[in-house]
This record gives structure tokens, sequence and C-alpha cells, in this order.
């Protein structure tokens, strides 16, 4: 294995989606994931990133992804030399400073790679050309891209860990597409692979924007829009379930009123579901999905690792360790893939 293989488009940074090509998640990604597993069961890993530190900084709510990257740095051996949820109240941004003047401080004392979590508008390409070391977007709320790479990037991962496969899939994405960051990246990755078809499944108001449409329509990925996920479920491999984005402007609405279509999840859509598909969700989950007729499901796993494999949850971690270790540490990850 070659240092530059470990390489992607936009090195080191990870800013969007689009960086990645099928090949890179296959061969580079997905094996240094399937290896930290191995070494995460047997607690092996806990050197590889030994004096290494992170900067975490989140200006948006989290729980999971903060949580997946602190944890994973940990594992890995490294340190977490600052962390700070909520930045935008309890940082200096709260007294007005600029949010990049915020994460060029930061940078300036020192560190390895920046965590970064942005629910104001501010586009952290500008950052990274800016920034003496790697930058992870771990989502942010851009005006013209919302994107949630990492997650996408583990949504994927839980699909061929899942299904053994990603070409030739059928996905239902569902709910909240207008401003779901997880959907804009997902769709994006998907695009990369051969033989895609997604079902977009939201109230009218609520449907995928126009760009990703161009974008899968360039790509020649098949795609169709619906009100009712029933009609798609026979045919979904996947069901990747969102919340109604609140936090970023989106009005609640009753996922069960037939009125405005059918975006639940629940023995309904169970029963029309092919046995061998999978139910996932980037959590939170705060009502989309009826979780006592559903999580007790083997479909479902999206938090419980089920027959013998990682949930979506497990799947984030796992990923995440590989990314920060490609980003710091190319040359380690060179070395496991040699002697995978």
């Amino acid at each position: 294995m070659e240092l530059q293989e470990v390489k992607f488009e936009g090195w080191p940074h990870v800013l969007k989606a689009q960086q990645f090509d099928s090949g890179w998640i296959k061969n580079i990604l997905f094996p240094l994931a399937i290896r930290m597993e191995g070494l995460y069961g047997h607690r092996l890993c806990g050197a590889l990133l030994l004096d290494k530190e992170m900067i975490s900084l989140f200006c948006g709510e989290s729980t999971r992804t903060r949580a997946s990257f602190e944890i994973a740095m940990h594992r890995l051996g490294g340190k977490v030399i600052v962390s700070s949820p909520n930045a935008r109240l309890s940082s200096a941004m709260g007294k007005g400073e600029h949010f990049y003047d915020t994460c060029l401080a930061l940078i300036e004392y020192g560190g390895d790679v920046l965590i970064i979590r942005n629910d104001g508008n501010e586009e952290l390409g500008k950052l990274a050309v800016l920034s003496s070391i790697p930058i992870i977007n771990a989502a942010d709320n851009a005006e013209k891209d919302k994107q949630h790479p990492t997650q996408a990037l583990l949504d994927l991962y839980t699909i061929q860990r899942r299904l053994g496969r990603i070409d030739g899939i059928s996905v239902a994405m569902i709910g909240d597409l207008r401003n779901g960051r997880t959907v804009r990246s997902l769709s994006y990755l998907l695009a990369k692979f051969k033989g895609i078809r997604i079902f977009f499944v939201s109230p009218l108001q609520l449907q995928i924007g126009a760009d990703i449409k161009e974008y899968l329509t360039r790509h020649g990925v098949e795609f169709s829009e619906h009100l009712d996920v029933r009609e798609v479920a026979p045919h979904a491999d996947v069901f990747y379930q969102t919340r109604t984005q609140k936090n970023l402007g989106t009005e609640d609405w009753d996922r069960a009123d037939e009125a405005h279509g059918l975006t639940i999840i629940d023995k309904r859509v169970l029963d029309l579901a092919k046995l061998d598909s999978i139910i996932m969700h980037p959590l939170p989950c705060v009502g989309e999905i009826v979780r006592e007729e559903v999580d007790p499901d083997p479909r479902a796993i999206y938090i419980e690792s089920k027959n013998g494999k990682p949930s979506q949850v497990k799947c984030g971690l796992f990923i995440r360790m590989a990314l920060l270790l490609i980003v710091i540490s190319p040359e380690v990850c060179c070395s496991l893939l040699r002697t995978d």
C-alpha cells in the first residue's frame, strides 16, 4: 500500500461527501474500518495515535457525532485537548467573535486535527485554506450545500456490513429531505456507485433540493419522489428514516396524518418490507419510528447490534477511527492495510 493511495480529493480535509470516490471507499476506508473493528474488539488500538491531539469545536447541537469522535480519539491513544460543546453560546463567539477567528485561534494553539460542527452559514472550505491542520466537517449548515460527510460514510459502511454490497441497492430516504444534511451527503456518495435507485419520500413542502436531483441525474442515478413510504416499502433494500430538522427551521408535522402522505415507519411498513432489508436512522429519533413495533425487528439496526454485526451507531465509531488515522497518520494506515 502506497501513501498516495490513502489520500483523497481535498486532502487532508474532510469537508464534503463529493471528495470521495467508490474505489477509495471500497479499497481504503472500508478495509481500515474493518481493521478498527478487529483491533477495537481486542483492545489493541490504543497506541496508533499516541501523543496526537484533537480539538473538538461544536457550534451546533450534537451528542453522538461529538461523542464518537472523542471516544474514537481516546481509543486510538490520542488526546482531546479542547472540547467545546455549544460553542456559539459558551465561547468568544457568544461575545461576538467571528467563527473564523475562533477557529484560527484554536488552530494556532496547536493540535493534529480540528473537528467542527457549524450550524452557522460560514463555508468551511474558506477556513481549510487557512488551516495548518486537517479539518473534519462534523456537519455544517452552509447556505449553498449543507453536509454531514462523516455520517454519510458511516451509513455506507453500515449498508456494506449488513447487505454485503452497495452497488445495485434501492434506498428509501424518508422525512425532512429539504433540510436534512445526512440525506444530501448520502445521496452524493450513493451516486458514486453502480445501479443505485433512490426513493425520496416526503411531504411536498419538504422534498429533496433541486441541486441534488440535478446531481443524481447527471450521474445516471434513478430516483423518484413519493408521499407514502408504503408505496416503496416492498422494493427498498434500505429504509433511511430522518427526523424533522426543527433546529434548522423546519416546522413539525404529523407524520401519521395521511393527508400529508405517510413518512412514519411502523408495523404497516414492516409487513410490506423485504425480509432482508434494513432500517437505518442517523438519530436522534423523536417519533418518526414507532419504536415499540420496530426496535425488536432484526431489520432495525440503528442502535442495537444484531446477528453478530455492528449497529449503525457502532459503525460510526469505526469509520471515525479510520478517518482520524487517515488524516493524522496516513503512514500508520499504510502499515495496517499492508498487514491486513
